[in-house]
């Protein structure tokens, strides 16, 4: 049994993560997305006494099971309970506005998909929540049962790109307006399912699977949270600095794309126009594209088959006027 639940717990990209990150044993890193510890684990393990991991994660369960996995590297682990667009604040309450490097995984934690009370998963009975900080106030279960038929078609389609969005939106609202509120995650998987054609429902695995990914980046402001914390771990890396992002969405993954793109000083003006944009390079991109798991590892772990890793360092104010 106790082999079972360290094998739900196998970090993503470990090795790759690693390269990227370049750990010094002295040096202060940051895991933005702590989870259930598992990379936090392997960076810990390359840090000597003098070495810092801070380790961030706005679900208070997630940062219980991670303190009690990383138990003999207490003397240098440091936990916030916050949401990682806080980070910047964060650090400097801990006493490190610099440091050598960040991790973000944007990936949910296997404990946390499975934990039927919280509604992630369309497999099990559960209210349905979805939040990751409960905290907050939004909730999966109030945008099922408030939004229109429009804005649910909206959020399916941009965040889940679900072929059957329009339909599944309109068999929401009719189901809630004919039975009341729906209120757990397996009956709505049962309402997803119920609106998508026969033929398909047994193509590219349960029918409801994007919807409620869909509703997971939508409760938890996914898209926001990453546009807003990407600055804040750019302004927090020393010179030399590494930020390490691991991506489990196409639109995540663009973001932090686009984004790399554009601190990296790559000129962002229309073709055939002059260049007004004038931006100074402050990262130095390390992964030309994005770094895919092996198939040996999504053999071994099948939470890694849509993980894609982007990596850059921050430049030295030295090379930024070499390259002027």
């Amino acid at each position: 049994m106790v082999f079972y639940v360290v094998e739900l717990h196998l970090p993503v990209m470990e090795k790759e993560v690693l390269y990227y990150l370049n750990c010094r044993p002295d040096g202060v890193y940051v895991d933005a997305t702590l989870g259930d510890g598992g990379h936090a684990e392997v960076i810990l393990k390359k840090l000597s006494p003098k070495g810092r991991l801070i380790g961030i994660d706005w679900d208070v369960a997630a940062l219980e099971r991670a303190e009690a996995r990383l138990a003999d590297y207490a003397d240098r682990l440091i936990l916030a309970h916050a949401d990682y667009t806080k980070m910047e604040e964060v650090l400097a309450e801990k006493g490190y506005p610099l440091v050598e490097g960040i991790l973000i995984d944007l990936g949910a934690s296997t404990l946390q998909l499975m934990d039927a009370e919280r509604g992630f998963s369309f497999h099990h009975e559960g209210d349905l929540d979805m939040r990751m900080d409960r905290r907050r106030s939004l909730t999966a279960k109030d945008i099922v049962n408030q939004y229109s038929a429009g804005q649910l078609t909206e959020i399916f389609f941009q965040f889940g790109e679900e072929r059957w969005s329009k339909r599944i939106a309109a068999n929401i609202v009719r189901k809630r307006e004919q039975e009341g509120p729906i209120g757990s995650s397996r009956e709505l998987a049962e309402t997803v399912k119920a609106a998508v054609p026969a033929r398909y429902r047994r193509q590219g695995g349960h029918p409801a699977r994007k919807v409620f990914q869909a509703l997971r980046l939508a409760t938890n402001r996914e898209l926001d949270n990453i546009s807003a914390v990407l600055p804040q771990a750019v302004n927090s890396l020393a010179a030399g600095g590494r930020l390490s992002v691991i991506a489990y969405h196409s639109l995540e993954d663009r973001l932090i794309k686009h984004y790399f793109r554009e601190k990296s000083g790559h000129c962002s003006c229309p073709r055939n126009m002059p260049c007004i944009c004038r931006q100074e390079a402050e990262l130095k991109v390390l992964t030309n594209k994005a770094v895919k798991p092996s198939e040996e590892e999504i053999y071994s772990n099948h939470r890694a088959r849509s993980a894609r890793l982007r990596a850059a360092e921050r430049i030295k104010k030295a090379e930024q006027k070499e390259g002027e």
